[in-house]
């Protein structure tokens, strides 16, 4: 069983379309835990957040707000279980977010729905044990590249009465920054004339929180370019990036961290450190 959900995995995860998504799903969150308390972020639309909290939260305890990533079509939170649980085992409090994926919605507006969602992590924060004034926000792939705009591109934050520098950081883990848009993504992305808005590294103006980026060299879903380009621009305009990259890893070794972390020990570890914790005590 354990090889038939790999072999799914492997074929059909970049899509999470196949008939083996509940199959993968149970299999990475077999060892994760229920949320401690979930929230709606967005009466309007419905969109709501998971918070899980560490076994003990001190004043100052760091907060992760983390995006999912599914090609903007697909992903909901619950089925992210296992990143929020394995944070939380970390000493964060972490939160996973939904947001509206296509064809409920296209760019921009499931920007506008990550821009709330870091407003009430933000405005929430505390009553969960966490520090409001250290918000991290982070995703995979399609959500890195959400996380990255939303930390490069401050109209997004602006929007909700927030800026760049009032996060943290933010953490990309195989993320699309620079990218070709094409085929379904024409619909999802819109008119041509939008598109270069949706490239974080075209924002890159000096007034970025520090950047951790992670990507595997080995990744083929998205070219481990997009990640050496961001930080590239990162650091030419004085911005704290660090770039990790994980030889020979594919595009979901980053995610699998969270389920299995001998898969890419480099990953909780840099994570650690980026957001302030001891390193060593990774799980």
């Amino acid at each position: 069983m354990r090889r038939s959900i790999h072999a799914c995995v492997a074929a059909t995860l970049a899509l999470l379309v196949s008939g083996c998504q509940s199959a993968f799903f149970g299999f990475v969150n077999r060892d994760s835990t229920q949320p401690d308390a979930t929230a709606v972020y967005d009466t309007t639309r419905g969109l709501a957040l998971d918070i899980y909290r560490p076994q003990s939260a001190a004043p100052d305890t760091p907060v992760v707000l983390f995006f999912y990533g599914g090609s903007w079509q697909y992903g909901t939170r619950a089925q992210y279980r296992f990143v929020g649980s394995r944070l939380a085992q970390n000493g964060v409090v972490a939160i996973v977010a939904d947001y509206r994926t296509w064809p409920a919605a296209g760019f921009p507006a499931f920007m506008g729905d990550a821009a709330h969602a870091v407003r009430w992590t933000v405005d929430h924060a505390a009553e969960y044990g966490g520090d409001p004034k250290r918000v991290f926000i982070a995703g995979h792939s399609a959500g890195a590249q959400i996380a990255a705009l939303l930390g490069t591109d401050a109209r997004h934050l602006a929007a909700v009465d927030l800026k760049p520098k009032d996060l943290a950081g933010v953490i990309g883990l195989s993320g699309p920054y620079d990218f070709v848009i094409s085929g379904k993504l024409e619909e999802i992305f819109g008119p041509r004339s939008q598109w270069p808005e949706a490239m974080a590294v075209r924002f890159v103006d000096g007034d970025e929180p520090p950047f951790l980026l992670i990507h595997g060299d080995g990744d083929r879903t998205v070219d481990v370019g997009n990640s050496r380009k961001l930080d590239f621009a990162l650091r030419r305009k004085g911005v704290d990036s660090t770039l990790e990259i994980i030889s020979g890893g594919n595009h979901f070794v980053t995610a699998a961290a969270f389920y299995d972390p001998e898969r890419a020990p480099e990953v909780l570890p840099a994570i650690r450190t980026f957001i302030g914790l001891d390193p060593a005590e990774a799980e």
